[in-house]
């Protein structure tokens, strides 16, 4: 048959299969299944009958917050087997999973790995992660999660790329780009790459209270100009699939708006790939009590634009009824699955459905994989204070090594970790006795408080690792307080107490309230949930081995009652909003990040300073080490529209570059900003460039004070 023929088209094999369809075929696409690798039976008989668009490899609804392994690669072969040869169309499965930051080998948390602002190193861990997932026989990862968020409550904002949309969108282009690669000239994937899922779409992240699936109310304006470039730039990258979301949005659950999933993604985006939802979301719009029963909720959904039902099967009892009554068009049905066979087709499914157990990721050799970790894992992590006590001396003799995390292994992977053996990571005590074979290290082994206060006494320097654990972060683990768990203030407290010298490690998933520990440290890393190599990563950092040059992706608040807190605020009607109890300023603001070494900006050039609409306009400044080592820096730009018909932040993010500098060389760095960073959405979505003047900063954060102007006529 034409659809078997890889010298065709993806398009024209899409033509020729989609006509050869049954109803009730068709419905079979638009359908993902969860069904435990123990009941093989219901799996075969569904493909059989009418075939079947997915299978969802995840272990429960909160697999995030579980570690067990979902996937064979004999079990998957043999779903596709019986998929190719005993359904009659021989149409492939898609086989998804969570891989949210490493499937086997494990990279920090997605709110970490934007902490490097590097895409470069971003798109190579995502290609890692792609490749993982290839050898295994998964085809599709529900990733990169694109939500903005404000609230650091809010267990999910370890899932994303921090607060910022510039950023945000730089991240998804390179996530998706390093899952799905790029297309040949027929359409079609090179190998050892998978299906990327933009989510959640959209408005997630803005969730009342920070608590998981809970309302949202965002103005359309507030909406396209802070939520919705992420999920812009993912499908100008070519994103093959994107999920709704759980909340409800503006009065409308995002599983079920029109609006959202079919005139904004569909239409004015113009997303070619297809819509899943999230997991029971369409079954949930009768929780929303948008819908009555299953068949509204599947009338709903898939009006709205709901491509493919996760998990529950409304559309598996309801739809047929739904197109031969002529409430659901057969136009709609196909446009749904001309989009999920495109999909598969692309993937290269049709041609290669098998893993090749030769290659199997079970025997394959992950050193490659793991140097890789260690070195984005270092990129990653963030030094929020230091008073010269880091790097490590080379002449300490005794280093006190005590906290909660030095013997951690599975609480520095995070969460969503699913197929991972979480054994095998090193604890920071190992990471650090490899490093160090001459130095004392002195921990307490029983882990009491008055044991550690010992130690610290008879040491020359004092590590501290603090933190929260994997579960107290990700899907449905909100929390009211950013105070680190009970004791571990104290515990800072008591071990400054004893006069030395005291570096603190903080491993979490979130910003945490630090307001009481700075004062007391001497030095604090943000090592984030760091992954596989995090101990050993950390490591490299407080011996000097890596100069850290992390930024933070997301405001860190002094308290809750200063959130939500972003950088990016509007300007208000009367100047300096204050609080009477607290500073209004963060603790630390975004892009902020200390280094090992010193770095200066300066000569800042904006050219031309009157350009025509359409045009751009240069800015460069020259960046220098004035230390005395190696380093790299974070060079941010930041532009503002200083009179505009709509109310616009203060300072927005339209550029960043990380570059390294040996001690006493300068560099210059240019930004071109254009059309498009100088747009934004107007009155009616319509998107806008005013003429007027315009501000531009660059810095080494968003409170950079290096400031240059030009005109637009």
């Amino acid at each position: 048959m034409k659809y078997k023929n890889p010298s065709l088209s993806v398009q024209e094999r899409v033509n020729d299969l989609l006509p050869r369809m049954t109803l009730e075929e068709k419905i079979a696409q638009c359908i993902q299944i969860y069904i435990p690798p123990d009941h093989p039976g219901e799996i075969v008989d569904r493909i059989q009958a009418v075939g079947l668009g997915s299978r969802i490899l995840g272990a429960v609804s909160l697999a995030g917050n579980v570690s067990q392994r979902t996937a064979g690669i004999e079990d998957l072969n043999e779903i596709q087997r019986i998929a190719m040869n005993e359904f009659r169309l021989g149409i492939p499965v898609i086989h998804g999973l969570d891989v949210i930051h490493g499937l086997r080998v494990i990279f920090p948390i997605p709110l970490g790995l934007a902490a490097t602002f590097d895409p470069d190193a971003i798109q190579k861990t995502y290609n890692i992660a792609a490749e993982e997932c290839f050898r295994l026989g998964i085809h599709w990862s529900f990733a990169p999660m694109l939500d903005i968020a404000h609230d650091p409550r809010w267990g999910r904002i370890v899932e994303g790329f921090g607060e910022d949309p510039y950023l945000g969108a730089k991240m998804a282009v390179a996530a998706i780009k390093g899952f799905q690669g790029e297309l040949d000239e027929n359409g079609y994937q090179s190998q050892d790459h998978i299906l990327a899922c933009a989510k959640h779409y959209i408005g997630y992240g803005s969730a009342e209270g920070g608590r998981d699936y809970n309302t949202a109310e965002i103005t359309d304006h507030t909406l396209r100009n802070i939520y919705l470039p992420p999920f812009r730039a993912a499908v100008q990258a070519g994103v093959g699939s994107v999920m709704s979301a759980f909340e409800d949005l503006n009065g409308e659950p995002a599983s079920g708006s029109r609006y959202l999933l079919t005139d904004l993604l569909k239409e004015e985006l113009g997303f070619n790939g297809f819509v899943i939802s999230d997991w029971a979301s369409v079954a949930e719009l009768i929780h929303h009590r948008v819908a009555a029963n299953e068949r509204e909720a599947a009338q709903i959904a898939f009006d709205a634009g709901v491509d493919m039902e996760m998990v529950t099967e409304c559309y598996a009892h309801h739809l047929a009824d739904l197109v031969m009554e002529g409430i659901i068009s057969m136009e709609r049905l196909d446009d749904a699955v001309r989009r999920i066979l495109t999909q598969k087709f692309q993937l290269g499914l049709f041609d290669h459905p098998y893993a090749d157990v030769q290659k199997s990721l079970e025997i394959r050799d992950l050193s490659a994989y793991h140097i890789a970790a260690r070195e984005v894992t270092a990129r990653s992590m963030v030094l929020l204070k230091n008073n010269g006590i880091l790097p490590l001396p080379g002449d300490v003799r005794r280093i006190a090594l005590i906290g909660p995390f030095v013997n951690q292994r599975r609480a520095l992977l995070g969460t969503w970790v699913n197929d991972v053996l979480a054994d095998e990571p090193q604890t920071l005590e190992e990471a650090l006795r490899a490093s160090c074979p001459d130095v004392e290290i002195l921990t307490a082994p029983n882990g009491l408080m008055d044991e550690m206060i010992m130690i610290a006494a008879e040491a020359d320097i004092v590590l501290l690792a603090l933190g929260e654990s994997n579960a107290r972060n990700g899907e449905y683990n909100s929390i009211a307080s950013l105070n680190l768990p009970a004791g571990q203030e104290e515990l800072a407290q008591a071990v400054a107490g004893m006069g030395k010298p005291l570096a603190v490690l903080v491993f979490a998933g979130r910003p945490v309230t630090l307001t009481r520990i700075l004062p007391h440290a001497d030095a604090l890393l943000y090592a984030w949930h760091p992954g596989s190599m995090g101990a050993a990563a950390a490591v490299d950092i407080l011996l000097g081995k890596v100069n850290p040059a992390g930024k933070l992706p997301v405001t860190f608040p002094r308290g809750e009652g200063q959130i939500p807190v972003h950088y990016n605020h509007k300007s208000t009607g009367r100047d300096h909003p204050r609080y009477l109890d607290m500073p209004v300023e963060p603790l630390f603001p975004f892009g902020f990040g200390l280094s090992y070494t010193r770095f200066e900006i300066t000569d800042l050039v904006v050219e031309p300073v009157e350009i025509p609409a359409g045009a751009s306009v240069n800015v460069s400044v020259t960046v220098t080490n004035t230390g005395e080592c190696k380093g790299e820096e974070v060079v941010q730009c930041y532009l503002q529209d200083c009179v505009s018909r709509r109310t616009r932040p203060e300072r927005e993010l339209k550029g960043f570059q990380r570059i390294a500098l040996q001690p006493g060389e300068s560099r210059r760095v240019e930004f071109t900003l254009g059309p498009d960073e100088m747009s934004y959405y107007g009155a009616g979505g319509s998107w806008v460039l005013e003429p007027g003047a315009f501000k531009v900063w660059i810095g080494n954060d968003c409170k950079a004070s290096l400031e240059g102007s030009f005109l637009l006529k």
